[in-house]
C-alpha cells in the first residue's frame, strides 16, 4: 500500500497551544508519458528528507518556537508516497496557514515536478520552500537568478541554497512570523557535522523502501575536480564528517526500531578522515548485536576506485557489514577520464581493486558514462566488450554524461551559450540533453538503451554468477541483483536507481503541461500494461533463477575461471584488451610504468 499524505492528529491535552504545521516532502520526477515516477516500494531511500527531518525534530524537541508552540511534522518520500495537496491544503486551513512545506533534497530534474506541488499550496496561502541540489547548484556557479527559480520566485516560494545544520531554528523562527526571505544562501558557510543531529526518519516513513532501508551521511565533500560532478562545488571540496559517536547512535536508533539496512550516500567515504574510526565502531556494533540475538548491520557505500590502496579498508569495510559498493568507473578510456577531470582513476588499478572486493565477498555495482568526447556507438560496445571480459565486475550502471546545473560541465556550457534541453525533467542522467561532437542525440539515446541490452546479455548474465560461485560469493543475492539491473530499463524504462517494485500511476497525478487522460484509456491501459510488465518480469526471473539453480547444482562450480578473475600479473598490461584496445590504454600503462620507475629510483637513492 502507498502511504498517502497523512493528517496529523492533535492532542486533546495541548489543544489550546498554537501547532505550527512542517509537511516535508521529496519529490520525485515526471516519466516520458508526464506521470510522476512512483512505486509501492522504492529501491533508494531519500537521505535529504532523513537529515531535514531530524533537524526539525530536534527543533521540536527543544520547543524552539516557544513554550506555547507545538511543531507537527510530516515527511514523505514521493517515490512510493502519493502526494494529495488538497490533504495538505486542508491540514494547513485548519491551522490559519501556519506552518511550512519544505521541498527538501530536489534535484534538478525533480524541479518541475517541486514547482507544480508548489503552485497549488502557494495559491492556497500555504508557505512552501524548496531546497536541495538544483537551488544551491544554481546559486554556486550561474550569475544572478535563473528562469526556473525566478519561476518559484514569483510563485512566493523561498528558495533554500546550502545545508541547514545549525539554521533550521532560524528558518523555522522566520516562517512562524510570517517573514520568510526570498532566498537563503550559506553555500559560503558550511556547517560542521560533529554532534549535530543525526539523520533518523521513524519507521513508518520508511516502510515504502524496499527491505526497510534507511540512509546517512558519515560525510559531505569531495577532493577531486570531476567536472561532470555537483557535489564539490555545492558540499565543497573538503571533506567534513560526522564522528564515529554520531554514527553509533543513528545504527543504534534505527536497529531499536528495526531498521537494519543502511545506505551511505558519502559520494567518497574512502576520502573520509575517520572512516577507520567509523568502520571498526561498526564492526564493533555488529559483534554486540550478535551476541544479544539482533539483526546483522546491512551496509552499502559508495568508494573510489583507488579504496583498495588505503591499508586494510576494504577488509574494515566488511567487518563492518559492507555487502555491496558503488564505484566511479566511469569509462575505461583514459582520454574521457581526463577529459573529465578525473584523473584519480587509474584503468591499470580497476582488476586489482575489483578483485579485492570480490574476495571480499562484497557486490561491486559500478557507474560507467556514456557521451564522452571521445566515444562513439561503436567504442561503446568494445569497452563494454572489454569490461565483460576482463573486469571481475558485478553490476554495471549506464548514465548519460549530464551538464547538470552546479557543475562544471554545465557552467561551461552556458557561459558558451551552447544549446542545453530546456526541459529540466529530462536532466534525470538517462536522456541526452546536448550535443555531442561524434553522435547525433538520437544516437546517443539510443546507445544508451543498447549498452543495458549488450551488457545484461544472457551469455554475462551467465558469466557473472559463475565468477561469483567460483570465488565463493553469494549467488542468490547476485542474482537477485542482476534480475533488477537487467529488467529496470528494458521493462520499465527507468533508471534501477529510481526504481522499485511494482509501479503506481494514477490518473490525474500527470504533468500539468499534458491533458489529463480519459478514464476509459487511462484505466485499461494501465491494467493491462501492469499486466504484461509482471509477465516480462516473471520471465525473465525464472530464467535467472534456473540458471542460479544450475550453477549452485554443479559440482565444479569452484572450477570455473577466466580472464576477469585469474589473478593479476606483470605481463597482463602486455595481453589484455583493456591496457592494449587503444593508443590512449598504451599511453597511461606507460605513464605508469615511468611513475613506478622513477618512485623506484628515490627509495632507493
Amino acid at each position: 500500500m502507498v502511504v498517502s499524505q497523512p493528517f496529523v492528529k492533535v492532542d486533546p491535552d495541548s489543544r489550546a497551544a498554537k501547532r505550527f504545521q512542517v509537511a516535508l516532502i521529496k519529490p520525485s520526477h515526471y516519466d516520458d508519458d508526464g506521470y510522476v515516477i512512483q512505486w509501492a516500494r522504492s529501491f533508494i531511500p531519500s537521505n535529504s528528507l532523513a537529515v531535514v527531518y531530524s533537524l526539525v525534530e530536534d527543533s521540536r524537541q527543544r520547543r524552539a518556537l516557544g513554550d506555547d508552540v507545538e511543531i507537527d511534522i510530516t515527511a514523505a518520500d514521493e517515490i512510493n508516497t502519493r502526494t494529495r495537496i488538497p490533504q495538505i491544503i486542508e491540514r494547513f486551513r485548519g491551522h490559519d496557514f501556519f506552518g511550512l512545506v519544505f521541498l527538501v533534497g530536489v534535484q534538478s530534474n525533480q524541479f518541475p515536478r517541486a514547482l507544480d506541488i508548489a503552485r497549488p499550496l502557494r495559491a492556497a496561502g500555504v508557505p512552501v520552500a524548496i531546497g536541495g541540489f538544483h537551488v544551491s547548484g544554481c546559486v554556486a556557479m550561474l550569475p544572478g537568478i535563473q528562469s526556473d527559480l525566478q519561476q518559484a520566485l514569483d510563485l512566493g516560494v523561498t528558495l533554500y541554497a546550502g545545508e541547514l545544520e545549525g539554521r533550521c531554528d532560524d528558518l523555522l523562527h522566520d516562517a512562524a512570523a510570517g517573514r520568510l526571505q526570498p532566498i537563503y544562501n550559506y553555500l559560503n558557510d558550511l556547517p560542521s557535522l560533529e554532534g549535530t543531529p543525526t539523520p533518523l526518519l521513524p519507521r513508518k516513513y520508511l516502510k515504502g523502501t524496499f527491505s526497510l532501508q534507511t540512509s546517512f551521511d558519515a560525510g559531505r565533500g569531495c577532493p577531486y575536480q570531476c567536472s561532470f560532478c555537483t557535489i564539490i562545488n555545492v558540499q565543497g571540496r573538503k571533506s567534513r564528517g560526522r564522528s564515529a559517536d554520531d554514527i553509533e547512535r543513528l545504527v543504534r536508533a534505527n536497529m531499536a526500531q528495526g531498521v537494519n539496512w543502511f545506505f551511505m550516500t558519502d559520494d567518497n567515504f574512502a576520502r573520509n578522515k575517520d572512516w577507520e574510526l567509523i568502520l571498526d565502531r561498526l564492526a564493533a556494533l555488529r559483534r554486540e548485536f550478535a551476541a544479544t540475538g539482533q539483526k546483522d548491520i546491512k551496509l552499502v557505500i559508495q568508494v573510489d576506485t583507488l579504496c583498495h590502496k588505503l591499508d586494510g579498508f576494504i577488509e574494515k569495510a566488511r567487518a563492518a557489514g559492507v555487502v555491496r559498493t558503488f564505484l566511479g568507473l566511469e569509462s575505461i578510456n583514459p582520454d574521457n577520464l581526463a577529459s573529465a577531470k578525473k584523473r584519480q582513476n587509474k584503468i591499470t588499478e580497476y582488476r586489482q581493486m575489483l578483485q579485492a572486493w570480490k574476495r571480499a565477498g562484497v557486490i561491486t555495482y559500478a557507474g560507467y558514462i556514456l557521451g564522452f568526447p571521445h566515444d562513439t556507438p561503436e567504442s561503446i560496445a568494445e569497452d563494454i566488450a572489454i569490461i565483460q571480459k576482463e573486469l571481475p565486475l558485478d553490476i554495471l550502471e549506464f548514465f548519460c554524461l549530464t551538464p547538470l546545473p552546479g557543475s562544471e560541465d554545465h557552467q561551461r556550457l552556458f557561459q558558451e551559450g551552447a544549446p542545453m534541453d530546456a526541459d529540466l525533467n529530462r536532466f534525470d542522467i538517462e536522456h541526452a540533453v546536448t550535443a555531442h561532437p561524434r553522435m547525433s542525440r538520437d544516437e546517443w539515446q539510443g546507445t544508451y538503451f543498447k549498452a543495458w541490452d549488450l551488457y545484461y546479455s544472457a551469455e554475462h548474465i551467465e558469466r557473472l554468477l559463475r565468477r561469483t560461485a567460483a570465488t565463493g560469493g553469494g549467488v542468490s543475492r547476485l542474482a537477485s541483483m542482476i534480475f533488477l539491473f537487467s529488467s529496470m530499463v528494458k521493462v520499465e524504462r527507468v533508471h534501477p536507481l529510481q526504481g522499485g517494485i511494482l509501479r503506481l500511476k494514477y490518473r490525474r497525478d500527470r504533468r500539468p503541461t499534458l491533458p489529463a487522460e480519459s478514464p476509459w484509456l487511462f484505466y485499461p491501459k494501465l491494467v493491462f500494461g501492469t499486466a504484461f510488465k509482471l509477465g516480462q518480469n516473471l520471465r525473465h526471473w525464472l530464467w535467472i533463477d534456473g540458471l542460479r539453480r544450475k550453477i549452485l547444482a554443479d559440482p565444479n562450480r569452484a572450477g570455473y575461471t577466466d580472464p576477469a578473475i585469474t589473478p593479476v600479473d606483470e605481463h597482463e598490461t602486455e595481453e589484455l584488451e583493456l591496457f592494449t584496445h587503444s593508443q590512449a590504454a598504451h599511453d597511461a600503462v606507460e605513464h605508469i610504468r615511468k611513475v613506478e620507475k622513477l618512485t623506484h629510483a628515490k627509495s632507493v637513492a
